[in-house]
Protein backbone atom coordinates (compact mmCIF):
# COMPACT_ATOMS: atom_id res chain seq x y z
CA UNK A 1 0.00 0.00 0.00
CA UNK A 2 2.73 2.48 0.99
CA UNK A 3 4.75 1.92 -2.24
CA UNK A 4 1.60 2.62 -4.26
CA UNK A 5 0.94 5.83 -2.34
CA UNK A 6 4.55 6.96 -2.79
CA UNK A 7 4.45 6.17 -6.52
CA UNK A 8 1.33 8.30 -6.78
CA UNK A 9 3.01 11.19 -4.94
CA UNK A 10 6.17 10.93 -7.03
CA UNK A 11 4.50 10.50 -10.42
CA UNK A 12 1.24 12.44 -10.16
CA UNK A 13 1.95 15.14 -7.54
CA UNK A 14 5.67 15.86 -7.92
CA UNK A 15 6.09 14.59 -11.46
CA UNK A 16 2.65 15.82 -12.62
CA UNK A 17 2.35 13.07 -15.24
CA UNK A 18 -1.34 13.89 -15.52
CA UNK A 19 -0.36 17.35 -16.75
CA UNK A 20 1.81 15.87 -19.49
CA UNK A 21 -1.08 13.67 -20.64
CA UNK A 22 -3.49 16.60 -20.48
CA UNK A 23 -1.23 18.82 -22.58
CA UNK A 24 -0.66 15.98 -25.06
CA UNK A 25 -4.40 15.42 -25.43
CA UNK A 26 -5.02 19.14 -25.86
CA UNK A 27 -2.35 19.48 -28.55
CA UNK A 28 -3.68 16.41 -30.37
CA UNK A 29 -7.20 17.85 -30.33
CA UNK A 30 -5.77 20.97 -31.94
CA UNK A 31 -4.45 18.82 -34.77
CA UNK A 32 -0.79 18.70 -33.70
CA UNK A 33 0.97 15.34 -33.96
CA UNK A 34 2.90 15.00 -30.71
CA UNK A 35 4.76 12.04 -32.19
CA UNK A 36 6.76 14.35 -34.45
CA UNK A 37 9.87 16.23 -33.23
CA UNK A 38 8.02 19.56 -33.46
CA UNK A 39 4.90 18.34 -31.67
CA UNK A 40 6.96 16.53 -29.03
CA UNK A 41 9.07 19.64 -28.45
CA UNK A 42 5.99 21.80 -27.89
CA UNK A 43 4.52 19.24 -25.48
CA UNK A 44 7.82 18.95 -23.57
CA UNK A 45 8.22 22.74 -23.41
CA UNK A 46 4.70 23.42 -22.13
CA UNK A 47 4.71 20.52 -19.66
CA UNK A 48 8.12 21.20 -18.11
CA UNK A 49 7.61 24.98 -17.99
CA UNK A 50 4.30 24.67 -16.13
CA UNK A 51 5.51 21.85 -13.86
CA UNK A 52 8.75 23.55 -12.84
CA UNK A 53 7.05 26.93 -12.40
CA UNK A 54 4.39 25.48 -10.08
CA UNK A 55 6.97 23.58 -8.03
CA UNK A 56 9.27 26.61 -8.04
CA UNK A 57 6.66 28.99 -6.65
CA UNK A 58 5.49 26.54 -4.00
CA UNK A 59 9.02 25.66 -2.89
CA UNK A 60 10.31 29.22 -2.80
CA UNK A 61 7.32 30.32 -0.73
CA UNK A 62 7.80 27.44 1.72
CA UNK A 63 11.59 27.77 1.96
CA UNK A 64 11.42 31.56 2.27
CA UNK A 65 8.99 31.19 5.16
CA UNK A 66 11.53 28.93 6.89
CA UNK A 67 14.33 31.30 5.93
CA UNK A 68 12.54 34.17 7.69
CA UNK A 69 13.59 32.50 10.95
CA UNK A 70 17.28 32.57 9.87
CA UNK A 71 18.35 36.11 8.92
CA UNK A 72 22.12 36.67 8.56
CA UNK A 73 22.55 37.87 12.16
CA UNK A 74 20.83 34.81 13.59
CA UNK A 75 22.67 32.47 11.21
CA UNK A 76 25.96 34.01 12.34
CA UNK A 77 25.07 33.41 15.99
CA UNK A 78 24.09 29.80 15.30
CA UNK A 79 27.32 29.08 13.44
CA UNK A 80 29.37 30.80 16.14
CA UNK A 81 28.25 28.22 18.72
CA UNK A 82 29.94 25.33 16.93
CA UNK A 83 33.57 24.49 16.31
CA UNK A 84 35.58 22.08 14.17
CA UNK A 85 33.92 19.75 11.72
CA UNK A 86 30.61 20.17 13.58
CA UNK A 87 30.57 23.82 12.53
CA UNK A 88 31.19 22.79 8.91
CA UNK A 89 28.27 20.36 9.06
CA UNK A 90 25.90 22.97 10.52
CA UNK A 91 27.08 25.52 7.94
CA UNK A 92 26.46 23.09 5.07
CA UNK A 93 22.98 22.30 6.42
CA UNK A 94 22.26 26.01 6.79
CA UNK A 95 23.10 26.39 3.11
CA UNK A 96 20.10 24.24 2.22
CA UNK A 97 17.65 26.97 3.30
CA UNK A 98 19.35 29.89 1.55
CA UNK A 99 19.08 31.37 -1.97
CA UNK A 100 19.12 29.16 -5.03
CA UNK A 101 22.24 30.21 -6.96
CA UNK A 102 25.85 30.85 -6.05
CA UNK A 103 25.68 34.53 -7.03
CA UNK A 104 23.05 34.96 -4.31
CA UNK A 105 25.14 33.05 -1.78
CA UNK A 106 28.40 34.94 -2.26
CA UNK A 107 27.19 38.14 -0.51
CA UNK A 108 26.18 36.04 2.52
CA UNK A 109 29.57 34.28 2.40
CA UNK A 110 31.30 37.67 2.44
CA UNK A 111 29.12 38.83 5.33
CA UNK A 112 29.84 35.71 7.39
CA UNK A 113 33.59 36.01 6.70
CA UNK A 114 33.58 39.71 7.65
CA UNK A 115 31.82 38.78 10.87
CA UNK A 116 34.80 36.67 11.89
CA UNK A 117 33.45 33.16 11.30
CA UNK A 118 36.14 30.56 10.45
CA UNK A 119 36.99 30.47 6.76
CA UNK A 120 36.31 26.75 6.42
CA UNK A 121 32.85 27.19 7.90
CA UNK A 122 31.94 29.95 5.46
CA UNK A 123 33.22 27.90 2.51
CA UNK A 124 31.12 24.92 3.57
CA UNK A 125 28.14 27.27 3.38
CA UNK A 126 29.25 28.64 0.00
CA UNK A 127 29.56 25.15 -1.53
CA UNK A 128 26.33 23.83 -0.07
CA UNK A 129 24.03 26.77 -0.72
CA UNK A 130 23.70 26.58 -4.52
CA UNK A 131 24.36 22.85 -4.84
CA UNK A 132 21.93 21.30 -2.37
CA UNK A 133 18.76 23.02 -1.23
CA UNK A 134 15.30 21.80 -0.31
CA UNK A 135 14.09 22.78 -3.76
CA UNK A 136 16.62 20.51 -5.48
CA UNK A 137 15.49 17.60 -3.30
CA UNK A 138 11.86 17.94 -4.37
CA UNK A 139 12.59 18.59 -8.04
CA UNK A 140 15.04 15.70 -8.30
CA UNK A 141 12.44 13.44 -6.71
CA UNK A 142 9.98 14.43 -9.43
CA UNK A 143 12.34 13.17 -12.16
CA UNK A 144 14.89 10.71 -10.78
CA UNK A 145 13.04 9.32 -7.76
CA UNK A 146 13.57 9.59 -4.02
CA UNK A 147 16.70 7.40 -3.77
CA UNK A 148 18.64 9.51 -6.27
CA UNK A 149 17.38 12.80 -4.80
CA UNK A 150 18.26 11.95 -1.20
CA UNK A 151 21.66 10.52 -2.14
CA UNK A 152 22.41 13.60 -4.28
CA UNK A 153 21.75 15.88 -1.31
CA UNK A 154 23.86 13.73 1.02
CA UNK A 155 26.89 13.65 -1.28
CA UNK A 156 26.50 17.38 -1.96
CA UNK A 157 26.62 18.04 1.77
CA UNK A 158 29.64 15.73 2.04
CA UNK A 159 31.49 17.77 -0.60
CA UNK A 160 30.61 20.98 1.25
CA UNK A 161 31.83 19.65 4.61
CA UNK A 162 34.99 18.11 3.15
CA UNK A 163 35.82 21.22 1.12
CA UNK A 164 35.36 23.54 4.07
CA UNK A 165 37.41 21.25 6.32
CA UNK A 166 40.34 21.15 3.86
CA UNK A 167 40.33 24.94 3.51
CA UNK A 168 40.15 25.29 7.29
CA UNK A 169 43.14 22.98 7.84
CA UNK A 170 45.28 24.91 5.33
CA UNK A 171 44.80 28.19 7.26
CA UNK A 172 44.31 30.38 4.19
CA UNK A 173 42.90 33.45 5.94
CA UNK A 174 45.62 35.59 4.32
CA UNK A 175 44.19 34.70 0.93
CA UNK A 176 40.97 36.57 1.68
CA UNK A 177 40.97 40.16 0.44
CA UNK A 178 41.89 42.55 3.24
CA UNK A 179 38.83 44.78 2.88
CA UNK A 180 36.65 41.80 3.89
CA UNK A 181 38.73 40.84 6.91
CA UNK A 182 38.78 44.42 8.20
CA UNK A 183 35.14 45.23 7.45
CA UNK A 184 33.78 43.97 10.72
CA UNK A 185 30.04 43.58 11.17
CA UNK A 186 27.18 45.40 12.76
CA UNK A 187 25.17 43.00 14.87
CA UNK A 188 21.64 44.24 14.45
CA UNK A 189 18.99 42.32 16.34
CA UNK A 190 16.34 40.83 14.08
CA UNK A 191 12.86 42.17 14.75
CA UNK A 192 10.24 39.72 15.91
CA UNK A 193 8.06 38.96 12.91
CA UNK A 194 4.46 37.93 13.12
CA UNK A 195 3.10 35.06 11.05
CA UNK A 196 1.54 37.60 8.72
CA UNK A 197 4.92 39.33 8.32
CA UNK A 198 6.56 36.02 7.48
CA UNK A 199 3.86 35.18 4.93
CA UNK A 200 4.32 38.58 3.29
CA UNK A 201 8.09 38.06 3.27
CA UNK A 202 7.68 34.60 1.72
CA UNK A 203 5.38 36.01 -0.97
CA UNK A 204 7.80 38.83 -1.80
CA UNK A 205 10.73 36.39 -1.98
CA UNK A 206 8.73 34.06 -4.20
CA UNK A 207 7.86 36.84 -6.65
CA UNK A 208 11.38 38.29 -6.67
CA UNK A 209 13.04 34.91 -7.15
CA UNK A 210 10.52 33.87 -9.79
CA UNK A 211 11.23 37.00 -11.85
CA UNK A 212 14.94 36.32 -11.57
CA UNK A 213 14.84 32.59 -12.27
CA UNK A 214 12.05 32.26 -14.85
CA UNK A 215 14.19 33.29 -17.86
CA UNK A 216 16.66 30.53 -16.99
CA UNK A 217 13.78 28.06 -16.73
CA UNK A 218 12.65 28.99 -20.23
CA UNK A 219 16.19 28.59 -21.59
CA UNK A 220 16.69 25.30 -19.75
CA UNK A 221 13.36 23.88 -20.90
CA UNK A 222 14.07 25.04 -24.45
CA UNK A 223 17.43 23.24 -24.46
CA UNK A 224 15.77 20.21 -22.89
CA UNK A 225 13.09 20.15 -25.60
CA UNK A 226 15.79 20.37 -28.26
CA UNK A 227 17.74 17.48 -26.76
CA UNK A 228 14.59 15.44 -26.10
CA UNK A 229 13.17 15.60 -29.61
CA UNK A 230 15.87 16.69 -32.07
CA UNK A 231 19.28 15.39 -30.92
CA UNK A 232 19.90 11.78 -32.07
CA UNK A 233 20.10 9.36 -29.16
CA UNK A 234 23.39 7.83 -30.34
CA UNK A 235 25.05 11.27 -30.19
CA UNK A 236 24.18 11.67 -26.50
CA UNK A 237 25.15 8.08 -25.69
CA UNK A 238 28.51 8.51 -27.46
CA UNK A 239 29.35 11.71 -25.53
CA UNK A 240 27.75 11.06 -22.14
CA UNK A 241 26.91 7.36 -22.07
CA UNK A 242 28.75 4.40 -20.58
CA UNK A 243 30.86 4.03 -23.74
CA UNK A 244 32.73 7.24 -22.89
CA UNK A 245 34.72 6.89 -19.63
CA UNK A 246 35.58 10.60 -19.78
CA UNK A 247 31.90 11.66 -19.94
CA UNK A 248 31.82 12.83 -16.31
CA UNK A 249 34.84 15.10 -16.75
CA UNK A 250 33.49 16.40 -20.04
CA UNK A 251 30.10 17.21 -18.47
CA UNK A 252 31.80 18.99 -15.56
CA UNK A 253 33.93 21.14 -17.85
CA UNK A 254 30.93 21.99 -20.04
CA UNK A 255 28.87 22.99 -16.99
CA UNK A 256 31.39 25.43 -15.48
CA UNK A 257 31.07 28.26 -18.07
CA UNK A 258 27.28 28.17 -17.85
CA UNK A 259 25.11 30.11 -15.39
CA UNK A 260 21.86 28.72 -14.08
CA UNK A 261 20.35 27.35 -10.91
CA UNK A 262 18.89 23.97 -10.12
CA UNK A 263 15.57 24.91 -11.73
CA UNK A 264 17.19 25.72 -15.06
CA UNK A 265 19.28 22.54 -15.20
CA UNK A 266 16.52 20.07 -14.27
CA UNK A 267 14.82 19.99 -17.73
CA UNK A 268 18.20 19.55 -19.44
CA UNK A 269 19.01 16.69 -17.07
CA UNK A 270 15.62 15.10 -17.72
CA UNK A 271 16.13 15.18 -21.48
CA UNK A 272 19.71 13.86 -21.26
CA UNK A 273 18.60 10.90 -19.13
CA UNK A 274 15.86 10.08 -21.64
CA UNK A 275 18.44 10.09 -24.45
CA UNK A 276 20.77 7.65 -22.70
CA UNK A 277 23.24 9.81 -20.76
CA UNK A 278 24.48 8.23 -17.55
CA UNK A 279 23.01 9.40 -14.26
CA UNK A 280 26.31 10.42 -12.66
CA UNK A 281 27.37 12.32 -15.76
CA UNK A 282 24.11 14.30 -15.67
CA UNK A 283 24.42 15.07 -11.96
CA UNK A 284 28.06 16.16 -12.43
CA UNK A 285 26.86 18.61 -15.08
CA UNK A 286 24.16 19.95 -12.73
CA UNK A 287 26.59 20.36 -9.83
CA UNK A 288 29.17 22.14 -12.00
CA UNK A 289 26.58 24.59 -13.33
CA UNK A 290 25.19 25.44 -9.90
CA UNK A 291 28.41 25.51 -7.85
CA UNK A 292 31.11 26.62 -10.31
CA UNK A 293 29.45 28.90 -12.84
CA UNK A 294 31.78 31.43 -14.44
CA UNK A 295 29.82 34.54 -13.31
CA UNK A 296 29.95 33.28 -9.72
CA UNK A 297 33.70 32.70 -9.91
CA UNK A 298 34.17 36.25 -11.22
CA UNK A 299 32.23 37.58 -8.23
CA UNK A 300 34.15 35.39 -5.81
CA UNK A 301 37.46 36.57 -7.26
CA UNK A 302 36.67 40.03 -5.85
CA UNK A 303 36.60 38.53 -2.36
CA UNK A 304 39.46 36.02 -2.36
CA UNK A 305 42.93 35.82 -3.88
CA UNK A 306 43.75 33.55 -6.84
CA UNK A 307 45.34 30.78 -4.73
CA UNK A 308 42.25 30.34 -2.55
CA UNK A 309 39.92 30.67 -5.54
CA UNK A 310 41.90 27.98 -7.39
CA UNK A 311 41.76 25.68 -4.36
CA UNK A 312 38.00 26.19 -4.06
CA UNK A 313 37.47 25.38 -7.75
CA UNK A 314 39.80 22.37 -7.53
CA UNK A 315 38.07 20.91 -4.46
CA UNK A 316 34.61 21.34 -5.98
CA UNK A 317 35.64 19.98 -9.39
CA UNK A 318 37.35 16.89 -7.94
CA UNK A 319 34.40 16.26 -5.60
CA UNK A 320 31.89 16.63 -8.43
CA UNK A 321 33.83 14.27 -10.71
CA UNK A 322 34.11 11.63 -7.98
CA UNK A 323 30.39 11.94 -7.26
CA UNK A 324 29.64 11.57 -10.96
CA UNK A 325 31.57 8.30 -11.25
CA UNK A 326 29.97 7.08 -8.02
CA UNK A 327 26.45 7.63 -9.35
CA UNK A 328 27.37 6.02 -12.67
CA UNK A 329 28.55 2.92 -10.82
CA UNK A 330 25.36 2.89 -8.73
CA UNK A 331 22.94 3.68 -11.56
CA UNK A 332 21.66 0.11 -11.91
CA UNK A 333 20.65 0.10 -8.23
CA UNK A 334 19.13 3.60 -8.20
CA UNK A 335 16.98 3.72 -11.35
Amino acid sequence: MLPMIWDFIQNQILGMKWLNELIGTGLSNLGLDIGTPMGGSIQFFLYDTVKITVLLCFLIFFISYIQSYFPPERSKKILGRFHGIGANCISALLGTVTPFCSCSSIPLFIGFTSAGLPLGVTFSFLISSPMVDLGSLILLMSIFGSKVAILYVLVGLAIAVAGGTVIEKLHMENDVERFILTAGSVDIASPDLTKKDRLVYAKEQMLATFKKVFPYILVGVGIGALIHNWIPEHWVEAALGSANPLGVMFATLVGIPMYADIFGTIPIAEALLFKGAQLGTILAFMMAVTALSLPSMIMLKKAVKPRLLGLFIGICAIGIILVGYFFNAMQAFLL
